[in-house]
């Protein structure tokens, strides 16, 4: 017992004077986003917006930056019921679990135990049989010495790990905003060019229907009839197109919204009268560390790994254990409590690891490994970022000056229709000529239509980039990532 208390003070004086710092001290990787690179990237498509807006995105709420009301409403039956974002918050319930089980570890134990034993043996070879009993009410308590900080780092371990998936819940929670949004503005688009596609096959059929008459007449050739023929039958094949896509949508629609669309939504705003708050400062690339939920989860996530090397460390020196009971004990159960039946037991443990075939030292070079990845993951969430603001930065500065080009082209296209049927109603012109402008101006307004889908896509996007879609409306006072995470009672 003396060599044993002996051991035990020498090893918990050494850790104290060494200091016990085994686990390594966390540093933020440097990435070339952020150093290297000021600010973002300038030129002609990064044109500035005409206003001046000096709220960040992601003081900016969802419902002022989304004017449509129909919307609002969308955005906020997803926010209720999407079954991604409820497994988010879950998994912050899950890690907050494992973080309390993990600092329950550190805390001594206590436990209450009663026993009672008899037994009966021979005592000589006259079969005189011996009966002895004994009974005890004991409380035991275990507690194992953090001396190396094993127990601590294993702590700071969860503890990160429970961060990240807050922060993993609160980019889930700003990508739905953008994912309800941007969906809806496919619906938008896909229902603007159906109305197109109507339009020209109602056109087609009426043509043809003259071209055949003029052709059953003798007044036109076999080639006018069958390229008005052609026409028609490319215009049904786009609208059949058309109608299988607009349904699709909707149905990815109702997949972010956990629901069917309610049938007493707002009316629908065309996309060439959605407005978004469209002036939203960038910054610079250093605000995205602080911003971008899914680059603090990257780093909380490495912090975790750093903390996993010193608890693999630790495992490399003894372990120190106490354990003590104290109680009565007594042969017979009325002399449980009665004076002298106390009893009490100390028993620190001290364990040395000698050989494991190298399984510790597997184990700290697999931590040192997934410290290398987090710091890679971590620098690519960074860059991602970056280029996703880049990307919507360069999108903001160009769309404008392509949607006023392609609506001149469409305002062209129809004027070239509008001659070349006339052209060809005083036979001049073939019918050629008149299939090949409609095409032209058919082709014109869809594209039309979805230029004006992707700049305001495009816009979402560079919202959720720097980090907005967290909070409701601007001036709310952030809610905490992990808000309403809780353990399920049952």
């Amino acid at each position: 017992m003396n060599t044993t208390i002996k051991t035990l003070i020498l090893a918990v004086g050494a850790a104290l004077v060494s200091g016990c710092a085994l686990q390594p001290a966390y540093q933020q990787p440097a990435t070339s986003a952020t150093t290297t690179t000021p600010a973002y990237p300038s030129g002609a498509a990064y044109a500035a917006p005409t206003t001046s807006n000096a709220t960040a995105a992601a003081d900016t709420g969802w419902q002022d930056f989304l004017v449509d009301e129909r919307l609002h409403t969308l955005v906020r039956i997803a926010l209720d019921n999407n079954q991604d974002l409820r497994v988010a918050l879950l998994r912050v319930s899950q890690a907050q679990a494992a973080l309390q089980l993990q600092r329950a570890a550190a805390l001594p134990t206590l436990n209450a135990e009663a026993s009672g034993a008899r037994s009966s043996s021979t005592a000589n070879a006259a079969n005189t049989r011996n009966t002895t009993q004994s009974n005890s009410v004991m409380l035991n308590t275990a507690w194992e010495l953090d001396v190396f900080g094993r127990l601590q780092s294993l702590s700071d371990s969860a503890r990160e790990q429970y961060l990240a998936s807050a922060y993993g819940r609160q980019a889930a929670h700003i990508l739905l905003v953008s994912q309800v949004t941007e969906q809806y503005l496919t619906m938008l688009a896909y229902d603007e060019q159906l109305k197109v596609t109507d339009e020209t096959l109602g056109a087609a059929r009426e043509s043809y229907r003259i071209v055949k008459l003029q052709y059953d007449t003798g007044t036109t050739s076999e080639l006018d009839e069958s390229l008005a023929q052609v026409t028609l039958q490319q215009a049904e094949a786009n609208h059949a197109a058309q109608v299988r896509l607009r349904a699709q949508a909707e149905n990815a629609l109702v997949l972010l919204l956990g629901q069917p669309l309610p049938e007493n939504l707002p009316a629908a705003v065309p996309l060439a009268q959605q407005t978004m708050l469209a002036d939203i400062p960038a910054g610079l690339p250093s605000d995205l560390l602080l911003r971008r939920p899914d680059v603090q989860q990257a780093e909380a996530l490495l912090r975790a790994e750093y903390a996993n090397i010193g608890a693999a460390r630790a495992a490399f020196f003894p372990r120190i254990s106490l354990t003590a009971a104290a109680g009565t004990a007594s042969n017979s159960l009325g002399g449980l409590f009665k004076a002298g039946s106390g009893a009490w037991s100390f028993a620190p443990e001290l364990l040395l690891p000698i050989f494991d075939g190298g399984a510790r030292q597997a184990n700290l070079d697999t931590a040192r490994i997934n410290r290398d990845i987090g710091v890679a993951e971590y620098r690519k969430s960074v860059q991602t970022a970056f280029r996703e603001v880049a990307d919507g930065l360069a999108a903001r500065g160009t769309y404008d000056t392509e949607l006023a080009a392609r609506q001149r082209n469409v305002d062209a296209q129809q004027r070239r229709v509008t001659l070349a049927e006339l052209l060809y109603n005083n036979g001049i012109n073939d019918y050629l000529s008149v299939l090949t402008a409609k095409t032209d101006l058919y082709n014109a307004q869809i594209n039309l239509i979805t230029a004006r889908q992707n700049r305001l896509s495009s816009l979402v996007g560079l919202y959720r980039a720097l980090g907005g879609g967290w909070i409701e409306h601007t001036g709310d006072a952030p809610a905490a990532a992990d808000s309403g995470a809780q353990i399920p009672e049952s």
